[in-house]
């Protein structure tokens, strides 16, 4: 199933997504909600994918993010799924609109309201980040992990989204975060910023707003890689929860440290 599934993921990069990077039309681009963009790729590709992966596993549905965005009641069928594909058709949807590389298609499988595999393609490298639960994670095909040296604040690097976070935790955070090595501005893409941190190139991401298209494959390629991925009280990510917040970084201790220094004790801010 590894396999299949990405090659379904290239046939709609090659299809849907890689003919209309830095050449969309007008006509091509909608907005869905304030703020937030839908193009053609998006839509072609999200139902390529669905046809695709439903024929792989007849006894599983789907949610993608451009349909359960247009139907709200998809999202809530979706708990008493037994076995459930997410599917992000082009993650980074405004980083294509403006011609950037850093897009994604990602897919996870569900099983019980815990993502068991998990696919980010990188359409333009052709590089693949994958991960099976219980069974590692692999970029490119060579299995990683993340460093596991703990790391004073003062050398901790990574990206703080702020956009859709909570006033008042937004100033403690903003208040706190000036003890960091770095803030780093974020890609705008999951599918980019995860495999970062395999790779070494930050040590954590902080997000507030965390749907299952968004979050459930890097989630699962993280924890496989060796990161600490967790809601903002330390407990569990499931993809389905409804929760907000997820905090990724590279160990346990650095997770712990971020932590300390900007969620704890942080403002009484409602889920």
């Amino acid at each position: 199933m590894i396999e299949e599934v990405a090659q379904l993921m290239r046939q709609a990069a090659r299809q849907a997504i890689l003919p209309r990077f830095r050449a969309l039309r007008a006509e091509d681009i909608e907005e869905k909600s304030p703020g937030e963009t839908v193009t053609a790729a998006d839509r072609e590709a999200e139902a390529l994918l669905t046809a695709g992966l439903l024929a792989l596993l007849p006894s599983a549905q789907v949610m993608g993010e451009e349909a359960t965005s247009m139907q709200a009641e998809r999202r809530s069928d979706a708990a008493a799924v037994s076995e459930l594909w997410v599917v992000d058709p082009l993650d980074g949807t405004a980083n294509f609109v403006a011609g950037s590389p850093l897009f994604a298609v990602m897919v996870a499988l569900i099983r019980d309201g815990e993502t068991v595999m998990s696919w980010m393609l990188d359409p333009l490298t052709d590089t693949l980040a994958f991960a099976e639960k219980g069974a590692g994670a692999y970029l490119g095909g060579q299995r990683v992990h993340t460093r596991q040296t703990p790391l004073p604040l003062s050398e901790l690097r990574g990206a703080i989204f702020t956009r859709f976070l909570p006033s008042a935790l937004k100033g403690h955070i903003e208040a706190r975060a000036g003890d960091l090595g770095a803030v780093l501005p974020g890609m705008r893409c999951s599918g980019h910023e995860y495999p970062a941190i395999a790779q070494g190139l930050q040590n954590f991401v902080l997000f507030w707003r965390t749907e299952p298209w968004d979050h459930a494959p890097g989630a699962l390629f993280m924890s496989e890689a060796g990161a600490h991925v967790a809601r903002p009280d330390g407990s569990p990510y499931r993809p389905l929860d409804g929760g907000q917040g997820l905090l990724v970084a590279d160990n346990q201790q650095n997770w712990n440290t971020l932590a300390q220094q900007l969620l704890c004790p942080g403002p009484d801010v409602a889920a």
